[in-house]
């Protein structure tokens, strides 16, 4: 049997596919940026069709660049972005509206009168999270309730709900499977973390009908079989992004902690068996299910952090690579006062500011667009920073160490940045694909090949670790800044 393993891997902003071989090393890399849609202020679109277009022809180039064919594929694994909503037609399988992407902010006033009329101790003890906009069921009632004869044909049983995970598992298996994985259930708001499947209360409270749910399964199972690409190749794995990235990075055990850096930044916390319940309003979450047994997570998110440094090239025009930024950050001798708060989308853990607006401050005439490009790398680690203070704060152990994947992991100066505000080493493998890694990892499971991936701490490649050097008073003062920017965005908002 062939050991090569397809990752499909299908973020925000791109969808990539990946080939493995059994020593993990990527054989090919496909990638496709798609359009980003912005009806108005705070809202987020996709088009699930641009998606789907673009992982076709992804697969189809990775199988090219590494001169193999189908046959040669043992398994695919699916990673992607979560929280994203579709619905589409189950007859066609066409969306009946544009994917409403995590990003996305529309339902920041049905969360705030959900809160307000107490339901939000209740949604947090089923589902581990908080009554916020980011996740998916009030995009998923959104749609049902402003798509023109969405609820009708709902409770007909004519349309299907996923996440993107789901929607792909959809269309490359023709529409014989309408599943997800426990990962990407527990993002919705309508899935009981402890008893593991959809809740009835959730779905009650969202008004979110049964029958267009998706059946929920291990990470590592045997999700449907595509003939989409001339042989039929089984699908075996699906995690969502931040989970399989920790997958990828070996965080098996308790205290084991990552990062990812892409368009926002995702640090999950490993917790063992047990779901721990958060007091500073982090996000309890499944980390994954492989053999019956489900691991948790504890988790907190930023909204943006990649997507600031696209925005310093795309909108401003400060920079023509997101590469330029290591360079020019690391010309000057420090900040210059200068703070970014990117709360573009408002801001996520621990803070939860939904209608928080960005914003940048301390500048003066001796201020460059160097200034400017450092302060929205800085503001990557500061919100790093705070999410592992409330890690401890919530009973967490300090952490050892913190290891760190995703576009932005490559550049050394933001590493280097992030040791020195935290005070601890960072790893970063060579090989910074984790989150594809991940998803190869849960197929190639299920499919008996790549023996021994789930020892502790197994690593195929080596690690660059980033050692704190920089002075107390320094990083407290650095800190101290930014808090004073943070509440000043909050005011603000």
């Amino acid at each position: 049997m062939s050991d090569y393993i397809l990752a499909i891997d299908q973020g925000t902003t791109s969808s990539r596919a990946l080939i493995f071989d059994a020593a993990q090393r990527v054989v090919a890399l496909a990638q496709q940026e798609f359009a980003q849609h912005y009806p108005h202020d705070g809202l987020v679109e996709h088009d699930p069709e641009d998606i789907w277009r673009d992982v076709c022809a992804t697969i189809s180039a990775a199988l090219a660049q590494a001169k193999l064919s189908t046959t040669d594929i043992a398994a695919i694994g699916i990673t992607n972005q979560r929280e994203t909503v579709v619905l589409w037609d189950r007859a066609t399988g066409a969306p009946v509206y544009n994917a409403i992407v995590w990003q996305d902010r529309r339902t920041a006033d049905v969360c705030a009168r959900l809160t307000a009329a107490g339901h939000e101790q209740q949604v947090q003890a089923r589902t581990g999270l908080l009554l916020d906009p980011y996740f998916s069921a009030t995009k998923l009632a959104w749609l049902l309730d402003t798509v023109p004869g969405a609820r009708q044909r709902a409770e007909a049983g004519e349309l299907a709900f996923g996440t993107i995970d789901s929607f792909l598992l959809w269309r490359l298996t023709g529409g014989t499977a309408h599943k997800t994985d426990i990962t990407n259930a527990s993002r919705t708001l309508l899935f009981d973390i402890h008893k593991k499947y959809w809740s009835p209360e959730m779905l009650t409270l969202f008004n979110i009908p049964p029958q267009i749910m998706p059946e929920v399964c291990a990470s590592a199972a045997d999700f449907g079989t595509t003939t989409l690409f001339d042989t039929s190749i089984p699908i075996y794995g699906i995690a969502g992004d931040q989970q399989a990235a920790l997958i990828g990075q070996s965080c098996f055990a308790p205290g084991e902690a990552k990062i990812t850096y892409g368009t926002g930044g995702f640090m999950l916390l490993n917790t063992g068996d047990k779901p721990v319940a958060s007091h500073v309003r982090l996000l309890t979450t499944c980390a994954y299910q492989i053999d019956g047994i489900t691991h948790y997570a504890m988790e907190g998110s930023l909204f943006v952090a990649g997507a600031a440094i696209k925005w310093l090239r795309d909108g401003l025009g400060l920079i023509k690579s997101s590469s330029e930024s290591a360079t020019l950050a690391a010309a000057l001798p420090d900040n210059g006062g200068v703070y970014m708060v990117p709360a573009f989308v408002g801001l996520g853990a621990p803070h939860w500011q939904p209608q928080a607006r960005g914003l940048i401050c301390g500048m003066s005439f001796d201020t460059s667009s160097a200034h400017i490009v450092r302060a929205a790398l800085e503001s990557v680690v500061y919100q790093t920073a705070d999410l592992v203070t409330a890690m401890a704060e919530d009973g967490g152990d300090r952490l050892a160490k913190l290891r760190v994947d995703g576009g932005m992991a490559s550049n050394d100066w933001l590493c280097q940045f992030l040791a020195d505000i935290l005070g601890l080493p960072v790893e970063r493998p060579t090989n910074i694909e984790t989150t594809a890694l991940g998803a190869a990892m849960l197929a190639a499971h299920w499919a008996g090949v790549w023996p021994d991936i789930w020892a502790r701490g197994t690593r195929t490649d080596t690690i660059k670790t980033f050692l704190p050097h920089m002075a107390a008073d320094t990083r407290s003062a650095l800190l101290s800044g930014w808090h004073k920017a943070i509440s000043r965005t909050t005011m603000s908002g």
